[in-house]
């Protein structure tokens, strides 16, 4: 039985859809605020599967939808707006009320005061819409990472290492890792990349959208580009990987451990069982993943620090064709 949430009067065209237990959880009562003075419907969610259907249904009547919560309430919402088919039509907002708000950060929203005064003012961009199988998603996509990894990680290690925190809590939390076996193909690109095929044992495969993955601390990708960046963490000892220094190392330019990738495409196959996926840390198990960039963008509200190209001054760090 599906819950309606409560609502709160406003404009049916501009719909905010409040994850209450997201973060800290003491960020509701100042969004309920915020979204009455902005003239914001408010849906809030009370069980899964409550942000995506609110947002489908709301969809095609509103212009725009604000997704207030972490990357999980974002992934809810934007696979909301697509099964509406309303991308072209539906402006994407983010307020950042989760623990690491990393596509807020990524997309220059710095707080809940902010990202009001960016869904009313900020410019709008169409960014990059990455399709997983059939879900949507806007971050990134991370295999290996297990489960119960991500349930252990802490509040305090996503905001200090990122996704990194779960890879660190993978390693501790499973006794005998088993390293991935895989067959990554990846398609040609339309810069010169070409189409390429990868076998081997792998600890995890990141394939960033509007995160690239460089060092502890994420930074934003080009997501205008209609290239995703696959980086292959390829096998080495665990107990190498527990320490933070280490992590960071594991993912330097000079390291022997890392594959890297650009692509508008790619097909990740496991070659024994099945993989866990975390799409903005929404878990999905496959034992093959297809990917693509989705034909239609996605428009979103973005901050002033948003950066439509972020490669201009230095290029992305691509693996030279072997």
């Amino acid at each position: 039985m599906h819950s309606e949430g409560r609502d709160s009067d406003s404009d049916p065209r501009r719909v905010l859809v409040l994850n209450p237990v997201s973060g800290s959880q003491d960020h509701v009562d100042d969004i309920v605020e915020l979204a009455a003075d902005y003239g914001l419907t408010v849906r809030q969610t009370e069980e899964a599967g409550d942000a995506m259907r609110f947002a489908r249904d709301a969809a095609p009547e509103a212009n725009l939808i604000a997704a207030a919560g972490g990357d999980g309430t974002v992934n809810e919402v934007v696979n909301g707006i697509a099964a509406a088919d309303e991308l072209e039509t539906t402006t994407l907002a983010v307020v950042p009320a989760g623990t690491g708000n990393n596509f807020a950060t990524n997309i220059g929203i710095t707080d809940l005061e902010h990202s009001f005064e960016v869904l009313e003012t900020g410019r709008r961009r169409r960014i990059d819409l990455g399709v997983a199988n059939d879900r949507a998603f806007v971050n990134s996509c991370v295999g290996g990472v297990t489960a119960e990894a991500s349930s252990e990680t802490t509040p305090d290690g996503k905001r200090a290492l990122g996704v990194l925190a779960y890879v660190k809590n993978t390693v501790a939390t499973v006794a005998d890792f088993d390293s991935l076996s895989l067959r990554v193909e990846t398609a040609e690109g339309p810069n010169g990349e070409a189409a390429q095929s990868w076998t081997g044992d792998a600890m995890f495969v990141l394939i960033g959208n509007c995160r690239r993955f460089t060092g502890t601390r994420t930074a934003q990708a080009h997501v205008e580009d209609e290239l995703f960046e696959v980086t292959i963490v390829e096998d080495a000892s665990p107990g190498r990987l527990v320490g933070d220094a280490a992590l960071e190392g594991l993912f330097d330019r000079e390291s022997a451990h890392i594959i890297r990738r650009r692509t508008p495409s790619l097909t990740v196959e496991s070659l024994e069982d099945s993989i866990e996926y975390s799409l903005d840390g929404e878990m999905l198990e496959t034992e093959t993943l297809r990917l693509k960039v989705n034909s239609q963008p996605l428009e979103v509200a973005v901050g002033e620090s948003y950066q439509e190209n972020p490669d201009a001054d230095e290029g992305w760090p691509l693996e030279p064709t072997q």
